[in-house]
């Protein structure tokens, strides 16, 4: 039987699970996934502020990172993984899914070698020298 969370109180037991199985996490103020083109700039498909605490650490779970400010490299494979993960909040009509709703329109889309990233922002204003991080700070203030 699939798992399905079909009310605000199972995503949010859900969240919890995810949370409390990454030592040190913390949800970070900002967090986008995107593409990484041949110039190895970035098409985010979903950028997201203060919000979205359960595709956050869906995506952290899947890049092992504690939503530190930093970018970390994906594949289509572990994209797939982050929506298997993500899938059964869309059980809970209490919410809309933008996320779950862009990484599946986009992993369709996808050639099997594409080269993803999840970017992460602890804070708004943490300094990095990771250019995927400037690009999810220029999303941001777009």
């Amino acid at each position: 039987m699939t798992e399905r969370w079909e009310t605000v109180d199972d995503i949010r037991n859900a969240r919890l699970r995810f949370e409390a199985a990454i030592p040190g996490w913390r949800t970070p103020a900002a967090f986008g996934l995107g593409e990484i083109d041949e110039n190895s700039r970035i098409d985010f498909f979903r950028v997201n502020t203060r919000d979205h605490a359960l595709p956050a650490v869906v995506l952290a779970t899947v890049c092992e990172c504690r939503g530190e400010t930093g970018s970390h490299r994906m594949t289509r494979d572990d994209l797939a993984k982050a929506i298997d993960l993500l899938a059964p909040a869309e059980a809970c009509d209490a919410y809309q899914h933008p996320n779950l709703w862009a990484w599946q329109a986009r992993h369709s889309e996808l050639s099997p070698d594409a080269r993803l990233a999840a970017v992460f922002l602890a804070d708004l204003n943490t300094p990095s020298e990771d250019p995927l991080v400037a690009a999810l700070r220029t999303a941001i203030e777009a």
